[in-house]
């Protein structure tokens, strides 16, 4: 069976590339009928918070990317570890290294120097005869790296990957706190929670040796691994906050849907072919590893901004109001009451990119009555007045529909001898009190005829 993981540090805000992450192995886990596990990283200490792991949690939830399983918490399996460092230090795969940090900064310094790879040296190897342990240094504890042979993976987007272990020095498995790093609690956690595929983002491929050589000298089962590229800027530079790149709730604060942005991440990595929209289930019946690039891709904000709009408009109103509802419109239970609500939401959906400009269109239709004195100067005069006027006239005695109100301003824009403009906008100040309305039928027919008769003969 297929187990997938998504395995964040909570150290500060889930972005786009992990959620990419964590899409591509929800996708892989549910093409599969497998399972998805979410696992919280939690061993760094100082900065791991737990306001962090619950945005984590909220942010794929609000996605959709429920787990099968977990959270599971590092910090919660230390017995786990240790056992397994016991393991190690019985079977002499790793030592204690009492090296300070002076030292490694002095070997740091020379080795730059004399044009070599920064590298620990391996002195305190049992078998390089290091000498007495000093008092003062608490140790940490370190992997006993083959030095010979090469590390081979065929990577499930990079393919062959070949490493020489003479490239890799003796990683850090426990700290001199005692507590587990990355590359040590991974390749136990992974394999304890029998994860079959890895999916991860490129700048762990340094990593991935490493953890090989780890799971070989526990006789654990490799995993297969996808190195998924890099989501750089529009202009190619590292991803930001400035380029348009946010958290993933702060996504949803702004007003973009689920569906679409799993559906532009699902772009950014991956070819669907020339199809751009499409919900969560289209994206799982198209979903297939063999498509993911090599190359990296480029986040656009803008282009973001284009999907989730497109997703919008084709959003059952229903939906609509309700993801409104959280934005807390200035007395919405009163237009509730006075309006056709579905209706409005439907004329004016074309019209926005994000549920948060929805909220400001409607607010600014329902709530800019009566128009401001500069509006009234420019369009309300007794010209406009009387036009207006007499089309009420004419709108009192059609059978009240949107196709018929139409057809009704059409004929009479012609019969009067005046351009739309002439018209519309006096009649958009007059009973909306702004200039930026939907169609003008639209409007009268969602205002209604009584509303709309009132406002016209207001003064």
């Amino acid at each position: 069976m297929i187990r997938t993981r998504f395995a964040p540090s909570p150290t500060g805000s889930l972005h786009i590339g992990g959620v990419r992450t964590a899409l591509f192995s929800w996708a892989f886990a549910k093409k599969n009928k497998g399972s998805f596990i979410l696992r919280i990283e939690d061993s760094d200490k100082i900065r791991s918070t737990q306001e962090s792991t619950q945005v984590i949690i909220d942010g794929l939830n609000w996605l959709g990317l429920t787990p099968d399983e977990g959270p599971y918490f590092q910090s919660q399996r230390k017995n786990v570890y240790q056992t397994f460092v016991d393991k190690l230090l019985k079977n002499n795969l790793a030592y204690w290294c009492y090296t300070s940090k002076e030292e490694l900064q002095e070997l740091r310094e020379e080795q730059i120097k004399n044009g070599l790879k920064p590298r620990y040296d391996g002195r305190w190897r049992p078998e390089n005869n290091p000498g007495e342990k000093p008092l003062n240094i608490k140790p940490v504890l370190r992997f006993k790296n083959p030095n010979i042979g090469k590390v081979c993976w065929n990577d499930l987007v990079k393919g062959s990957i070949e490493i020489d272990n003479k490239e890799l020095d003796d990683m850090i498995l426990l700290r001199s706190d005692g507590s587990p790093t990355y590359n040590f609690a991974v390749v136990v956690d992974d394999a304890l929670m029998n994860i079959t595929h890895i999916l991860r983002g490129e700048d762990h491929i340094s990593n991935t040796p490493r953890q090989i050589n780890l799971y070989d000298a526990l006789n654990f089962k490799i995993p297969n691994f996808g190195h998924l590229p890099m989501i750089l800027s529009s202009d190619g530079d590292r991803l930001s906050k400035r380029h348009g790149a946010l958290s993933v709730l702060e996504y949803k604060e702004e007003g973009f849907i689920p569906d679409a942005l799993i559906n532009y991440l699902s772009k950014l990595g991956w070819s669907s072919g020339d199809k751009e929209i499409f919900s969560i289930n289209e994206f799982l019946s198209l979903f297939d590893l063999k498509n993911i690039s090599k190359s990296s891709s480029r986040f656009d904000y803008e282009k973001l901004q284009w999907v989730n709009s497109e997703h919008i408009s084709q959003l059952d109103n229903e939906k609509l109001l309700d993801l409104i509802k959280e934005f807390k419109i200035q007395d919405f239970n009163e237009i509730i009451t006075k309006f056709d609500m579905k209706y409005a939401v439907e004329i004016l959906k074309t019209r926005v990119k994000k549920i948060s400009e929805l909220k400001t269109e409607l607010e600014n239709l329902f709530f800019s009555y009566p128009a401001n004195t500069e509006l009234k100067s420019k369009f309300i005069h007794q010209e406009s007045n009387n036009l207006l006027l007499k089309f009420l006239e004419k709108l009192n005695k059609i059978k009240w529909s949107e196709d018929s109100i139409n057809n009704l301003i059409k004929d009479f824009v012609k019969e009067e001898g005046v351009k739309m403009p002439q018209f519309a906008m006096p009649l958009r100040v007059k009973i909306a009190g702004t200039t930026q309305t939907p169609a003008i039928h639209q409007l009268i027919f969602l205002f209604g005829k009584k509303l709309v008769s009132d406002r016209i003969h207001q003064i």
